[in-house]
C-alpha cells in the first residue's frame, strides 16, 4: 500500500531532502504552518508530501496480522478464535465502560502537536487539496488527478477505520487553525450514515482520478480499482449487522454493496487482476511471489524491502515471518504462532466437506485428508518447512515440536528445542527465499492487504444477505476451485436451504481463506458474533446459527511421546523420524501422511499443557467480551480536548454520565 521510493525508511529520506528544500518541509509541517505559493509548483515536492502521508499511514504495517491504519495493532486478532491469549477486552475479570477506558486511536485533534494521528493526518491531506490546483496550477492536469486520488483515497481509508472503531465522527474536509475556543471548528459526531457517504464520496473521487495501473516504478500506489473494491467493503460493513437493524429485512444497503463489489471486479479484471493460479501450491506461493512487482491479486499490497537487496533492518522490513517461525529454525521467544484447537478443526475435509466424524474426521490426526490450504496455513511435526539456506543441508528441514518427560513426574524436553503447546502451528505468508540471519528480521515479503479472493468473498457474501444461493454458491466455489477442491456437490459447500446458511457458508469460508490476514476480528465485530444480545438487536448467531465466542476458550494441546520417559539430552524419536517428512508438494504426499499418521498413533499423544492456553493468573478462563465494545468510547483525552463532542451509548463521559451517541442507525 506504501509507494516504494527508497530503499531505507522514509523519515530518514525526507530528513535528508528537507535540508535542501527552501521551504523547510519538515518544520513546516510540524508546526502546522501553511506552505508558501512555491512550495505546491513543484512536482518533487508534492510528490514528497504524499510519500511522507503513506509513511504516516502505512509504515507500522509490517504484519499482515495488524489492523486501524496508522497504528496496526495486533491485538484484535487475539480477541477471536485465531490466537490464543486473555486480554482487558475479553477478561470477565475487567468491566471497560469509563472514559478513561476508551480508545486513544482519535487522538488530540485541536491541539497543536506533531503527533501522528487520524485527525493530523486528515489536515496533511485536506492542505494537499486546498492547495494543488491553486498554487500547483503549473502542474499538469494529469500529475494533479492522481495526487488528488491519492488525497481522497486516503482520507475515506482514515475515515473507515474511525467508523469501525467509534461509529460516527467529526467529519473535517477543509483546512482548521487548531483552536479550543473557535466555534467555527466545534464539528459535531456525524452520523454513520453521513459518514459512510462521505466515506463513499471520497472512494468515488479517488477511481475518478486515479489510474487504473501504474507504471512500474509506482507500483504499490492506489488505483482506480482499489478504491472501488475499498468502496465496497466499506458498503458492506455499513449493511452487515453492527450498523444496519434492518440488515434482515431489507435489502437496500446489500444491493449498494453488490453493485459496488462488482464495480470493482469489473475494473480489477479489466486490469489484470484475478485469483492468482489454480493450485494450492500457487495459493501458498502468492504470498511470497509479489517482491515489488504487479501481482493479479493484489487489490491492495503494503511493499517491503526487496527480498533480493534486504541487508539492513534500516530498511522496511516484514515481521511476520520472525513472529512465526519455530526456534529451532532462528525464531524468536517462544518460538512460532500456536494454533487453538478450534482453528485446527476449522478447515474443510480434501472434499470440502465441514470436518465432523461423520466426514471421517480424527482430531489427533487432524492432518490427514484436509483442505489444500489446511497444509498450507499451519506446520505440524513431521512437516517440511524450508527457509533458503537450509535448502542447501543435507537433511530435509522437517520441523518437529514435540516433548517427552525425562522423569516420573514433571521434568520434560521439547524435540529441537521447539517448546509449542500445540500440535500445528501457523505458517501462513511464510516465504521459503527467506534467510533465517538475524532471526529473519530481514524479511522484505511484500503484504497482501486487499485480496482478489477477500473481494469475491465480499460479492457472494451481498448476494446471501440477498437470497440469492444460486451466486453465492457460484462466488463460493471460485475459491475453491482455484485451490483443487473438487467440484462434487458444489465443491463440498452442498445445497445452502436459505440465505442464513448462505450467510454461514460465506462467514465459513472467510474463515478459511483468510485466516492469520487481519480480517476475522472485523468479521466478527460487523457480524456481532460474540452473544446474542437484544438490547442491542444483536441475534445474529441464533439467526444464522454459528456459536456465540462468549463462554468459550481457545485450546493448547502438547504433542507428548506417551512411550515412557528419556532423559533431557536424548530425544527417543529421533532415529524413528527421520525417514519421515510432509511436502504438499511432494508426488507422493498422500503416502507421507499415511506413514505419519502411523507415527503419531505409535508415538504421540495429547496433554493439557500446565498453563491454560486462555488464562488469568494461570487459571483457565473463558472469554467475555462485552456487547459496548463493539463501538469503542471516546477516551479522556478525546473528550477534554474536544468538550463538545458527545459519549457513545454504553460508555461513561468524562463526568462519568451515560453515553448518548447511538451508532446504530
Amino acid at each position: 500500500m506504501k509507494a516504494k521510493f527508497c530503499t531505507y525508511i522514509a523519515m530518514i529520506l525526507l530528513m535528508v531532502l528537507g535540508v535542501s528544500c527552501s521551504d523547510d518541509f519538515l518544520e513546516d509541517k510540524k508546526q502546522y504552518k501553511y506552505y508558501d505559493e512555491e512550495f505546491f509548483k513543484s512536482e518533487e515536492r508534492v510528490t514528497w508530501y504524499v510519500n511522507n502521508l503513506y509513511y504516516d499511514f502505512y509504515d507500522g504495517f509490517k504484519t499482515p496480522a495488524a489492523v486501524v491504519v496508522g497504528s496496526f495493532t495486533t491485538t484484535q486478532a487475539s480477541y477471536t478464535e485465531e490466537i490464543g491469549g486473555i486480554s482487558a477486552m475479553i477478561n470477565p475479570n475487567i468491566t471497560l465502560e469509563n472514559a478513561a477506558d476508551g480508545s486513544g486511536y482519535f487522538g488530540k485533534t485541536l491541539v497543536e502537536n506533531p503527533s501522528n494521528d487520524p485527525y493530523n493526518r486528515i489536515r496533511d491531506i485536506n492542505v494537499m487539496l486546498e492547495r494543488i490546483d491553486v498554487d500547483g496550477a503549473n502542474l499538469s492536469q494529469t500529475f494533479r488527478d492522481q495526487i488528488k486520488g491519492q488525497m481522497y483515497y486516503l482520507r475515506a481509508v482514515q475515515y473507515f477505520d474511525l467508523m469501525r472503531t467509534y461509529g460516527g465522527v467529526p467529519i473535517v474536509t477543509t483546512v482548521q487553525t487548531p483552536s479550543k475556543d473557535d466555534p467555527a471548528i466545534k464539528i459535531p459526531r456525524a452520523t454513520v450514515t453521513e459518514l459512510v457517504n462521505q466515506i463513499t464520496a471520497d472512494f468515488d473521487s479517488a477511481a475518478s482520478l486515479l489510474p487504473g495501473k501504474w507504471p512500474a516504478g509506482d507500483y504499490g500506489r492506489f488505483t482506480k480499482g482499489a478504491a472501488l473494491a475499498q468502496k465496497a467493503r466499506v458498503l458492506l460493513t455499513y449493511a452487515s449487522p453492527l450498523f444496519n437493524k434492518s440488515w434482515d429485512s431489507s435489502t437496500a444497503r446489500w444491493d449498494a454493496a453488490l453493485a459496488a463489489g462488482l464495480a470493482a471486479e469489473t475494473e480489477l479484471t479489466s486490469q489484470g487482476h484475478g485469483l492468482y493460479g489454480t493450485t494450492a501450491r500457487d495459493w501458498e506461493r502468492m504470498f511470497y511471489l509479489n517482491d515489488n512487482a504487479f501481482h493479479p491479486e493484489a487489490i491492495t499490497v503494503k511493499l517491503l524491502a526487496s527480498n533480493a537487496n534486504v541487508t539492513t533492518s534500516l530498511q522496511s522490513n516484514n515481521s511476520w515471518e520472525r513472529s512465526i517461525r519455530l526456534a529451532s529454525q532462528g525464531g524468536q521467544g517462544s518460538g512460532g504462532v500456536k494454533a487453538p484447537k478450534g482453528m485446527i478443526d476449522l478447515f474443510p475435509m480434501a472434499n470440502g466437506k465441514r470436518p465432523t466424524a461423520a466426514n471421517n474426521y480424527n482430531s489427533f490426526l487432524f492432518f490427514r485428508d484436509r483442505d489444500p490450504r489446511f497444509y498450507r496455513t499451519f506446520g505440524f511435526s513431521g512437516s517440511y518447512w524450508p527457509y533458503n539456506n537450509s535448502l542447501t543441508t543435507a537433511a530435509a528441514p522437517t520441523v518437529w515440536a514435540y516433548r517427552w518427560s525425562t522423569n516420573a513426574t514433571t521434568g520434560v524436553a521439547f524435540s529441537m528445542g521447539n517448546d509449542v503447546s500445540s500440535p500445528a502451528f501457523v505458517r501462513k505468508m511464510s516465504s521459503p527465499n527467506v534467510s533465517n540471519a538475524s532471526n529473519y528480521q530481514l524479511s522484505g515479503t511484500d503484504i497482501l492487504d486487499y485480496r482478489y479472493a477477500e473481494l469475491l468473498l465480499n460479492i457472494a457474501e451481498c448476494y446471501a444477505a440477498k437470497g440469492d444461493i444460486a451466486n453465492t454458491t457460484e462466488y463460493l466455489g471460485r475459491i475453491r476451485k482455484r485451490v483443487g477442491i473438487p467440484a462434487t456437490d458444489n465443491y463440498g459447500i452442498g445445497s445452502l436451504g436459505d440465505k442464513y446458511a448462505a450467510l454461514e457458508a460465506c462467514l465459513y469460508e472467510r474463515r478459511v481463506e483468510l485466516a492469520y490476514e487481519g480480517k476475522r476480528f472485523w468479521d466478527v465485530q460487523r457480524w456481532m458474533l460474540y452473544s446474542d444480545d437484544a438490547s442491542i438487536n444483536d441475534n445474529t448467531n441464533s439467526k444464522l446459527g454459528i456459536p456465540v465466542l462468549n463462554g468459550t476458550q481457545r485450546i493448547g494441546n502438547y504433542l507428548h511421546y506417551k512411550i515412557g520417559t528419556s532423559p533431557a539430552g536424548t530425544d527417543p524419536l529421533a532415529t524413528s523420524r527421520a525417514a519421515i517428512s510432509v511436502d504438499p508438494d511432494a508426488a507422493n504426499f498422500q503416502a507421507q501422511i499415511t506413514a505419519l499418521a502411523a507415527f503419531y498413533t505409535a508415538n504421540f499423544e495429547l496433554r493439557s499443557p500446565p498453563t491454560p492456553m486462555d488464562n488469568v493468573g494461570n487459571v483457565a478462563t473463558p472469554i467475555l467480551w462485552r456487547s459496548n465494545y463493539y463501538m469503542m468510547g471516546l477516551n479522556q483525552s478525546a473528550l477534554v480536548n474536544n468538550p463538545w463532542l458527545t459519549q457513545t451509548v454504553g460508555w461513561k463521559d468524562g463526568n462519568g454520565a451515560a453515553g448518548t451517541y447511538i451508532y446504530q442507525e
